[in-house]
């Protein structure tokens, strides 16, 4: 009968894994957080602790499939966006911590600028559903619609308003189409906006995990933010506020766009913490 583990034996066995494997070796703790169900401090303190062979195999498992670039969010199922629990799967984007700082953002806006107290808010290609979401739950008198072209994301986005007791209207359809017939005060989007020409340098764990049409987009991933302008006007109230993410060289070419379709319109590029542009914003007054 082979020894039981201590499980900082089995952690220093899978982070040296890891390295050798090319991987981030802080996913381990990750992964056996998840596995014993713990938080990081009860991690620390069960260190010394023997682990159970049936979570030793669940653990195993979980890091030979990371060191082959499974995300270790489709391993766990979940992520954390603004301190809130999202289940995410193959069917959606992984949340990534720029969109935070766009819906921080546009936060900030809405107080300064809007004075409807229940503002009308649609996010365009919700995925997972944390821009809505989101929203929502730091908006709570706000109206918010989500859209996305599939049906699988907006399965996973309203299982998550669920999870997060958040009411949302959800419709499927492309881009600004699901949203005609109606005046918007705030619209938010995150779209696929990564060149065909970038694949090559994108990491395993993204271009082979995630959803294509989620990150890609045609004329060097500018394609639908120029779809986006045609019907924007027809859209927004005013006062008004778009606010959408973008690639880090586009923040010239969107700033540009917006201007062309809100001539009189305040638009700016924010940065992101890395100090790379990341946000285009337009308010319309």
């Amino acid at each position: 009968m082979h020894k039981k583990e201590k499980i900082f034996e089995a952690l220093n066995r899978a982070s040296s894994y890891l390295k050798e494997h090319g991987r981030e070796e802080a996913a381990a703790g990750i992964l056996l957080q998840h596995v014993l169900g713990v938080s990081q401090a009860g991690l620390l303190a069960s260190l010394r602790d023997e682990l159970a062979e049936k979570d030793n195999d669940q653990f195993q498992e979980f890091i030979e499939q990371f060191a082959k670039g499974t995300p270790v969010q489709h391993l766990t199922g979940y992520e954390i966006f603004y301190g809130r629990k999202f289940f995410v799967n193959p069917d959606v984007l992984i949340p990534r911590p720029e969109t935070e700082e766009l819906v921080e953002e546009a936060l900030e806006l809405i107080r300064v600028h809007l004075s409807n107290p229940s503002p009308v808010i649609a996010d365009i290609g919700t995925g997972s559903g944390i821009i809505a979401i989101t929203m929502k739950k730091e908006l709570p008198a706000s109206n918010v619609t989500a859209t996305d072209i599939s049906q699988k994301a907006l399965d996973t986005a309203r299982q998550n308003a669920k999870l997060l007791e958040a009411e949302i209207h959800f419709r499927l359809g492309d881009l600004l189409e699901p949203l005609q017939g109606q005046k918007w005060d705030v619209v938010l989007s995150n779209p696929p906006y990564i060149a065909h020409s970038e694949a090559a340098e994108m990491a395993d764990t993204v271009k082979d995990f995630e959803p294509h049409s989620a990150l890609f987009a045609e004329q060097e991933g500018l394609a639908l933010y120029s779809r986006m302008m045609d019907g924007l006007p027809d859209l927004l109230n005013k006062p008004g506020i778009v606010g959408l993410e973008i690639g880090h060289l586009q923040g010239e070419a969107v700033e540009k766009m917006l201007k062309n379709t809100f001539p009189q319109a305040e638009v700016y590029v924010k940065k992101d913490i890395n100090k790379n542009d990341r946000m285009v914003f337009c308010i319309i007054s």
